[in-house]
C-alpha cells in the first residue's frame, strides 16, 4: 500500500520541473537566447511598411520537411502588416537545384500550390530525388499543377530565376544563416530556439516588438 503514496510524491517533485520546462507565451525575450542580432542588418526586400518574416528553408532539409505544416498554419494566421516570404537556402550543389525549382515555380505561379507537395514528394513519397534532380523531373512534376513542360523548363532556365536565386544566396551568406530551417525578422532579427513551438513564440514576440517600435 505504499506504493501509491510514493508514487504521488514523485509525481509531486516532478509538476515543478515540467512547468519550468515550457516557457511561457509571454515571458520576455532574451538576445543571445531568443534571437540574435544579425550583423548586417536588413530585409531581404523593402519593407513598404511590412514586417518581413524570412523562412529560410530546403526542400531536401527533413527539418523544415517537418517544420512545414506547423509554419504554414501560423503564417496563415499573420496580421495583414506581416509579409512572410519563403527564401530557398543556395548553399551549393543539390541546394542551388532546389533553389532554381522553387523559384521557378514561382515565375509560372505555382510556388504556394505546391510547395508542400514538393516536401511531400522528396520525404515520404520519394518520387523526386534530393540529388541531381534533372529539368525533366522537375517540369514532369509541375505539370500537375497546370503548367506546360516547355514553359516550366523556359522558366528554370531563365535569367529572371537565376536573379532570385543569387539574391537568395546573397540574403544568406549576408544574415549568416547556420542551417535551415531559419526565421528572421525584418532582416534584423534571426531567431533561435529550443523547438518548432519556441521559435515561433520567439518569431511572435519579435513581430510584436517590430511593431511596437513602428508605432513610436
Amino acid at each position: 500500500m505504499r506504493l501509491i503514496p510514493r508514487l504521488l510524491l514523485s509525481l509531486l517533485v516532478l509538476l515543478p520541473l515540467a512547468a519550468c520546462a515550457a516557457t511561457p507565451a509571454n515571458a520576455p525575450l532574451v538576445e543571445g537566447k531568443d534571437y540574435e542580432r544579425i550583423a548586417q542588418p536588413g530585409p531581404f526586400q523593402p519593407l513598404a511598411g511590412k514586417i518581413e518574416v524570412v523562412e529560410v528553408f530546403g526542400y531536401t532539409c527533413p527539418h523544415c520537411a517537418h517544420f512545414e505544416p506547423q509554419l504554414a498554419a501560423w503564417a496563415a494566421k499573420l496580421p495583414a502588416d506581416v509579409r512572410f516570404t519563403p527564401v530557398p537556402a543556395a548553399f551549393g550543389g543539390a541546394w542551388d537545384s532546389w533553389a532554381l525549382a522553387y523559384y521557378a515555380a514561382d515565375e509560372v505561379g505555382v510556388a504556394k500550390r505546391s510547395h508542400a507537395a514538393v516536401f511531400k514528394a522528396l520525404h515520404e513519397d520519394g518520387t523526386l530525388p534530393m540529388q541531381n534532380v534533372s529539368a525533366d523531373e522537375l517540369a514532369s512534376f509541375y505539370k500537375a499543377y497546370g503548367v506546360t513542360p516547355e514553359r516550366y523548363t523556359q522558366a528554370l532556365r531563365g535569367e529572371a530565376v537565376q536573379k532570385k536565386v543569387d539574391a537568395a544566396r546573397a540574403f544568406a551568406q549576408r544574415t549568416q544563416v547556420p542551417g535551415t530551417p531559419a526565421i528572421i525578422i525584418n532582416g534584423q532579427y534571426l531567431v533561435r530556439g529550443k523547438s518548432f513551438d519556441d521559435q515561433l513564440r520567439i518569431a511572435s514576440a519579435l513581430i510584436a516588438q517590430a511593431r511596437a517600435a513602428r508605432g513610436r
